[in-house]
């Protein structure tokens, strides 16, 4: 049976997260889960006092099919009255002339351009927010992807209700995609399936249709809905850890011009957890914090309890810490000690 109270789910999530009189984009993929949302969200009545505009990004990975896609998210859009606005993504040029150690996957290029898109869209509609269609399924089946490729508690968080900046909101995250299935059903919903859904070469497509079903069937039937409580727990703890981690970064970071300069004394004193992320922040800060192991992160620690002055260890990316006098310096590797930033 539907759940009639999706759409009011859906309004109670965006209500807690904000959003109310103001602009919405939706971001619509074609797929049921994002066709669900703009039919939820235009079938609310507006209480929430949201002026809607679909948007969706046409990547071109799979030729007439994507094409077919944007026209059934503009016949949508039609059919609502919702405007539409659509951007091309081809993920290709992100990857071209980049090392293999830079260089992303085709969907983490996808997925950048997609956000980019996203966001030019929702400026040039007068949209304060942009709602994109994660379910609590892509949540556990995140959490799931980070454990067994190994993360730590933050990966175990999975994907928030809201980016950091406040713009992007998944007011479906507590709704399963089983769900989803049966509000479109007793609707009349319908949508476009993408083929690459059923090709087992993406890890998340063979978690989705072969081990998910086992490990539910053999463990525990209510495992995504235990993966992503999981996830909501810790995002909780570390939403309170990071009040923690940049109260303590005000007080010993100093950022100069393409530097961090970081307070040496205390360190011994900090708990581990603390430390660690604090690691962790400054090499953010240095953008370099896809390149970060546990490796780095002891190596650092144990730098900035121990090095003397005059110093120095090489980091990911061109980086150096080195000790200062009574600070210590993380930046690229052609600055000199005693040479500022």
């Amino acid at each position: 049976m539907a759940n009639p109270s999706l759409a009011r789910d859906v309004e109670a999530a965006l209500s807690s997260l904000g959003a109310r009189d103001g602009g919405l984009l939706v971001a619509v993929s074609a797929g049921v889960d994002s066709v669900v949302l703009a039919h939820a969200l235009h079938g609310l009545g507006n209480p929430l006092g949201l002026e809607l505009t679909i948007g969706h990004v046409n990547h071109g990975l799979r030729g007439a099919d994507s094409d077919a896609d944007q026209a059934s998210v503009e016949a949508l859009g039609a059919k609502l009255g919702v405007p539409v606005a659509t951007r091309p993504g081809p993920p290709e040029p992100l990857r071209e002339g980049r090392s293999s150690r830079d260089r992303p996957t085709l969907q983490e290029a996808a997925r950048e351009l997609r956000y980019a898109a996203l966001l030019e869209m929702a400026d040039a509609a007068g949209a304060d927010w942009i709602a994109t269609a994660h379910t609590s399924d892509d949540q556990a089946e995140t959490v799931l992807l980070r454990m067994l490729r190994g993360t730590g508690p933050d990966g175990l968080g999975g994907i928030p209700e809201r980016s950091p900046d406040g713009r992007i909101l998944r007011p479906l995250l507590g709704v399963s995609r089983e769900e989803v299935l049966a509000y479109a059903a007793r609707e009349g919903i319908e949508w476009r399936e993408d083929a690459s859904n059923e090709r087992d070469v993406y890890a998340r497509n063979r978690l989705r249709r072969h081990w998910l079903p086992g490990l539910a069937a053999d463990f525990n039937p209510r495992l995504l809905r235990s993966l992503a409580d999981l996830a909501e727990a810790l995002r909780r703890d570390a939403e309170w850890i990071e009040a923690q981690v940049a109260s303590e970064a005000a007080r010993r970071f100093e950022e100069g011009p393409g530097c961090l300069w970081i307070e040496r004394k205390d360190w011994d004193s900090l708990p581990e957890a603390l430390a660690r992320r604090l690691a962790r922040l400054a090499l953010r800060r240095s953008g370099r914090g896809r390149d970060v192991s546990r490796a780095h992160l002891r190596r650092m620690l144990a730098f900035f309890r121990s090095g003397r002055p005059g110093t120095a260890i090489e980091l990911p990316g061109g980086l150096e810490l080195s000790r200062q006098g009574e600070r210590f310096h993380l930046g690229p590797t052609r600055v000199f000690p005693g040479g500022g930033c």
